[in-house]
């Protein structure tokens, strides 16, 4: 690979053998190969979208506009565009979806602003800044109807057809949940499995509200949830899945994100966000005392500068009582 003109040269040459691996959505394919009869591997890599709007590409296995950003050895970088198939009129050919899309209509300046660029932070909340402002601030979302969502599912009113499996509680035991496909789930690509249990029990608002008494109820959750997902999804074993709680969560109603282990680790999985469900019940279940839980441990997470809690909450805390703080 001597120059960039050679290097650009090889991919026409390409001849497709077989898909050698896929990650999670596809993103990310391996295709095993050759040129000139010799084996070859093309790492495929969907670029970023450009910024310009009138700018939209979709990937196809029909890549023009090849231009080599380097070569090094056997190696070599590509930035390539792809083109719709012609057939012979001359009609664009219908393609496999390759995006997918999720619309918030209408949305609120707290969507807008969850979803803007902004810079992390990391905060420690204390057991007492939990007590005396992030519980009260859970409590004003609450009030402000952004559960109505949630009621409207677990009560049977919304969503319905999306449920893929509830079981209610029996007796006086709150043991009910239900289970329905993430909105970032494709509903199809099973490495990228994202579901979602929502549980009936309304008096858990989030992680802090987990003691040493809900110990067993969590062991049994996670026992019905894995046995469940195997049921609806045979080829997927249980210890093919993550359970993790996001501390903290998008809204103040307690429940736990199931997924793939292949699933591409990303922000939501990111240390700062998830607690895996494992060692949250091994944490409780080792206290001493019974009503010991959650809310009496320091917690580290992320959050946005644009975040409420961050604005309300932990930034007049940082300027009032220093960075050591928080």
């Amino acid at each position: 690979m001597e120059s960039s003109a050679a290097a650009e040269a090889l991919i026409p040459r390409f001849q497709l053998d077989k898909l050698l691996n896929q990650s999670q959505g596809g993103r990310n394919v391996v295709l095993l190969g050759t040129i000139d009869s010799k084996s070859a591997l093309l790492l495929l890599e969907r670029a970023a979208f450009p910024s310009d709007l009138s700018v939209l590409q979709v990937l196809h296995a029909s890549l023009t506009n090849v231009a080599n950003l380097g070569a090094n050895d056997i190696y070599a970088w590509y930035l390539a565009s792809s083109t719709l198939p012609r057939s012979s009129s001359s009609a664009a050919e219908p393609l496999p979806p390759d995006l997918k899309i999720n619309l918030i209509y209408p949305c609120t300046d707290t969507h807008i602003k969850k979803y803007s660029p902004q810079t992390i932070r990391m905060v420690t909340e204390t057991s007492e800044m939990y007590k005396s402002h992030v519980r009260p601030y859970m409590q004003r979302k609450r009030e402000e109807g952004r559960l109505n969502w949630v009621f409207n599912i677990i009560e049977g009113r919304s969503e319905q057809e999306d449920v893929i499996l509830r079981l209610p509680s029996s007796g006086e035991e709150e043991e009910g949940f239900l289970i329905l496909p993430d909105m970032n789930w494709d509903r199809k690509t099973m490495s990228s499995l994202r579901l979602l249990c929502l549980v009936e029990r309304r008096d858990i608002w989030s992680l802090r509200d987990l003691s040493k008494r809900h110990v067993n109820w969590l062991k049994n959750m996670r026992a019905k949830i894995l046995i469940a997902v195997g049921d609806l999804y045979p080829n997927i074993e249980s210890d093919m899945l993550k359970l993790y709680i996001h501390y903290q969560p998008t809204y103040y109603h307690f429940h736990i994100h199931i997924v793939h282990t292949s699933l591409d680790p990303n922000s939501t999985q990111a240390v700062g966000k998830a607690f895996g469900l494992e060692n949250t019940i091994s944490q409780l279940a080792n206290l001493t005392e019974p009503n010991a839980g959650m809310a009496d441990f320091d917690l580290t997470y992320s959050m946005g500068e644009a975040s409420e809690l961050w604005t309300e909450v932990f930034l007049p805390l940082k300027r009032t009582q220093g960075n050591e703080t928080i």
